[in-house]
């Protein structure tokens, strides 16, 4: 090459220094900048990636959760559809025995016995009512009566038994609360 030509060839390469230089810090952002930004987006991703694994652990608790009761309560249906039939042995063993049907008295108490004790083995128990204070959660009251008998407040009449299933309300006892006389 001769001398021009080294020389013309020096200022195009400084020349293309300058406008690449010029170039950088306007359109590419500096080694710096992407780096703060790539942190920034790691740390989205992170926080992003621990909501995900809260929500997934939730969901998880959520459906045992659920599992459990409906091992534990999947059969409310089942004995709310039976309770009916108990209280119709109830009610035909308090006026057989009225009239003294012996045999059939029998077999309905024998028949009223076996259903209770399948109600048991499910976990279903009766609600005591009668000459205990009254409670909203546990008794439904039908009416009032004045009574000088009893504590006001307390159940004199039970007209329908409640149950629990398990430490749940199946159905609440139908009931007569005593009042003060005035």
């Amino acid at each position: 090459m001769e001398p021009e030509e080294k020389e013309e060839a020096a200022e195009t390469a400084a020349k293309t220094e300058i406008s690449a230089e010029s170039a950088t810090p306007e359109s590419e952002p500096t080694l710096e900048e992407q780096l703060i930004a790539k942190e920034k987006e790691s740390r989205e991703n992170w926080d992003r990636f621990l909501r995900e694994r809260a929500d997934l652990e939730n969901y998880r608790k959520r459906v045992s959760r659920e599992k459990e009761e409906l091992l534990a309560y999947g059969t409310k249906s089942f004995i709310e559809e039976i309770l009916p039939v108990v209280d119709s042995l109830e009610r035909a063993l308090a006026h057989a025995s009225e009239d003294g049907i012996g045999a059939v008295v029998e077999g309905i108490r024998m028949t009223h016995g076996m259903l209770l004790t399948a109600l048991k083995k499910f976990n279903v128990t009766p609600i005591e009512a009668a000459g205990t204070p009254f409670d909203s959660a546990f008794h439904q009251a039908m009416s009032q009566v004045p009574s000088d008998e009893h504590e006001p407040n307390t159940v004199v009449e039970e007209y329908q038994k409640g149950y629990m299933l398990k430490d749940r309300l199946l159905r609440p006892s139908m009931v007569t609360v005593a009042t003060a006389i005035k």
